[in-house]
Parts: C-alpha cells; structure tokens; sequence
C-alpha cells in the first residue's frame, strides 16, 4: 500500500465491490479521489457467473457472455413456456467481468489493488482503520463486500436459508439444447424434503449450465448435487458429454438488517450489505441498482449510516421466508403457482422491487392464504 490515508477504500472485489469502483472510475466527480481496493484472491479465473434480466441495455452490455428471451418453468404439476419481452435474461461470466473491469481500474493513477486479507475495522471519528495482513491502512469512507456469517447464524429473529448449488459445463456429442431457451426451474427432479429444482442455462446446441439448486438450510456433501446432475443429463439422452466448467456456491437468503452494522465511515456492501434479494438469492440485478445509487448519494456528502433505505419488500421476502422456511418441502408448490398466476414480467416486476400495491396484491393472491396469515400473525406476537 502506497499510502497510509485514502479517500475511498474497497474491501473485497467481487460483483459490488468491482461494480462499484467501475462507477467511481468512470464518473468525473471523483478523479481526484485516492481509491484503494483490497483483495484476497488473484481474480483471474472463471470463479463464478452472474444471471439477471433486464429491459434495455446495461452498463455491461458488451461482456454479456449470453441472452435469452424466452424460458421455461416445470413442475409435476404445472408447465410453462415463459416469453421475457420486454425483459431480456442475461449471463455474465466472472472471468469476462474481471477482465472488463481491472485493466480500466488500472489505468487511473488515482487507483490502487493491493492482494491481501482483511482481518479487521477499527471505527474512528471520522475515518475508519483497516487492519490487513500487510498493515494498516485508514479509509475516510470505507465499503466492504466481505460477508460474515456468524452475524445471521448467531441469531434466531429472522429466518436464514441458503440458496446452495453445483454447477456443471458441458459440452455434449451431440445437439440436446434449445439455446434459445433457458430453464428457469425445473422441479421435476428427484424427491427431497427441501426446494430443490434443476436450472439450465443453454450456450449452443450442445453446450449448456446445468445447476442442482436447493433454497434450504442444509448444504449437502459434492455427491448430491453431482449425481443429480448426471441423471438429469440421463434424462435429457445424453450419454456422451464433457464437463469443461464447475462451479460450487452458497448464497444466504435472508433480511438480516445488515445495515445496522453501518457507520458513517464504514458501508457494507453486496450480500454483505444485505443487496441480496432474499426470497430468491439473486444479488447481481440489486448490485447494478444500489452501485448507481451509492455514486449519486457520495456526492451528497451524507454520513454512510444514512444509505439503507427501508422497503416494503424486505418485509414481503420475511414472510416468504418464513413460509419457505416452515414448508420447504412445499417450495415447488409455491413458485408454480406464483408461475400459474402471473406473467413472468409481473414476477420479474415484483422480484426487482418494482411493483406498486395491486401488482403486489396480485403476487400474494397466489400463495395459500393461510401459510402466510400464520406467518404474520407470528411476526406481530
């Protein structure tokens, strides 16, 4: 570290922290702002992949890796072809994402990337101490996208699931895939006492994502996953394939208030900042939306403890939570329906919090009424 006091210091350099120092490089107000960005990890491997919709161009346009207009939803008791118009999905690989956005950061004398580990915030008056494997360093405004886990499993108020998942690339012999087509969720998998469904981004005609996805409490051993794959693959008549990709993920779904671990000089960010939507595990869409957000609120000069901004939906993805949580068996129950009832632009509308109060009314008309009165009813006593 070249220095001992920055303006701005990024801690972690994921999809927040990445996104976030891509939006202060590019935007004039903070040139002559010092930003140091501290990382663990070398970020030069395809470590992961980010899925989102959106309904006009993004601001990462140009390494989207794949879109698709069109989906499809199955259960044992419902079937859907989805059509996203206006929304468009889209895939962006992590490997492409880092190398889009660190040469750009690189170029900007105002910018540092240090490798190391965070051990430790120390809050001052106005400033706030990073202490690292390689030293100290103080942060006037201090961002960090780094997740702690004991903070929601030390605690019983709000319910914590996981959306944990294995993912397999392959590359068939021969054409088995509608590249046109994603699997939005496929419950039509073998039985489990858990929400568990297979997700399915197609490449090609012979090239695809297939992931094993639980919304649940319980990671399971490699095998799992792995072998529900393979019968999938079975099902579909593949017999010949290459796994050229793997990727392993858990991602806490849950409305945790993060923020009140804030301070006016230190802001958590990401999954770590509670940017995660609950009620599904999507992150990427939030990040896009609460990065733009934060560039315009740092200019107002407000104390960092003042960006949450409460919603109605963090209390609608509790009481989803609660129920998913008390019948998660039943999860594939509850999104066909939700599917059943709804257009998927309405669901995408509610998904990114968007929708007004009878689109809302709409969403929850779907749902068995009673689970959710006694969900309520649990929350106010």
């Amino acid at each position: 570290m070249k220095k001992k006091e920055y303006d701005v210091v990024i801690c972690g350099a994921g999809a927040a922290g990445l996104l976030f120092a891509y939006r202060l490089n590019q935007d004039p107000f903070f040139k002559n702002h010092s930003v140091l960005l501290i990382e663990a990890a070398p970020k030069n491997t395809n470590d992961r992949t980010w899925a989102f919709w959106e309904k006009q161009s993004g601001p990462l346009e140009e390494i989207v890796y794949h879109r698709w207009e069109q989906g499809l939803f199955n259960s044992k008791s419902h079937r859907q072809e989805l059509h996203f118009q206006p929304y468009t999905y889209k895939m962006i690989r992590g490997i492409d994402f880092y190398n889009h956005i660190r040469p750009r950061l690189e170029k900007n004398p105002q910018m540092e990337w240090v490798q190391t580990r965070v051990s430790s915030f120390v809050n001052q008056q106005e400033s706030t101490l990073v202490q690292t494997e390689l030293g100290s360093v103080v942060g006037k405004k201090v961002f960090s996208s780094i997740y702690h886990e004991s903070l929601v499993k030390n605690q019983k108020k709000y319910p914590v699931l996981q959306q944990h998942f294995v993912g397999w690339v392959v590359k068939t012999t021969d054409a088995c895939f509608d590249s046109n087509k994603i699997t939005f969720m496929d419950f039509d998998v073998p039985e489990s006492k858990a929400t568990r469904f297979m997700y399915i981004l197609p490449f090609s005609a012979n090239k695809a994502l297939l992931e094993d996805t639980f919304f649940s409490s319980t990671l399971l051993s490699k095998e799992v996953y792995e072998t529900a794959i393979k019968n999938y693959l079975k099902r579909l008549g593949v017999t010949s394939y290459e796994i050229q990709e793997r990727e392993q993920g858990s991602i806490p779904m849950t409305v945790y208030p993060f923020h009140q671990h804030n301070t006016s000089s230190l802001l958590h960010i990401g999954t770590a900042g509670g940017w995660t939507k609950a009620s599904t595990g999507y992150t990427f869409q939030n990040t896009l939306s609460e990065t733009a957000r934060l560039i315009e609120f740092l200019k107002s000069k407000a104390s960092l403890d003042r960006f949450h901004q409460s919603s109605k939906f963090e209390y609608y993805d509790m009481l989803f939570l609660d129920v998913l949580a008390r019948y998660n068996e039943r999860g594939s129950e509850l999104f066909s329906l939700m599917f059943q009832k709804n257009p998927v632009q309405r669901i995408f509308k509610f998904l990114s919090n968007e929708t007004g109060f009878w689109e809302d009314l709409l969403i929850m008309r779907s749902f068995p009424i009673r689970w959710f009165i006694s969900a309520f009813w649990k929350r106010l006593f």
